[in-house]
């Protein structure tokens, strides 16, 4: 099992643990999309794979694995909105040099983002 994060819990993802994922999400045009790279999720699955056969010999080491687990995708789904977040902020916090024609290509893009957030 591909193991990326050792021990980090839903819990340790609550209380704002300092884990770093160490996969970065491509840069999204804006408008709806997948929230995980096709790969990133194909590795979830086969490592939720191997957690839910584990459970017949070790059922508690699956359960604390099933929890790593989520915890691993909320944490990816919660730095690909973060790095959304900075590039659009960094499309329009320019000061004074920003027309309205910026500002109008930000709102859109902060629509769209906001809709994804509203769809998780």
């Amino acid at each position: 099992m591909n193991q990326v994060e050792e021990h980090f819990s839903t819990a340790d993802f609550v209380a704002g643990g300092q884990s770093a994922v160490r996969e970065q999400a491509p840069a999204r045009e804006e408008g709806p999309g997948p929230l995980l790279p096709p790969d990133f999720v194909q590795e979830l699955r086969g490592r939720w794979d191997h957690v839910q056969t584990g459970f017949v010999d070790e059922p508690r080491a699956a359960v604390q694995q099933a929890d790593e687990l989520v915890a691993h995708a909320m944490k990816q789904i919660a730095e690909t909105f973060a790095n959304e977040r900075t590039r659009l902020e960094q499309q329009w916090d320019r000061g004074d040099d920003v027309n309205t024609e910026d500002l109008r290509q930000a709102l859109r893009k902060y629509r769209a983002f906001f809709q994804r957030l509203l769809s998780v």
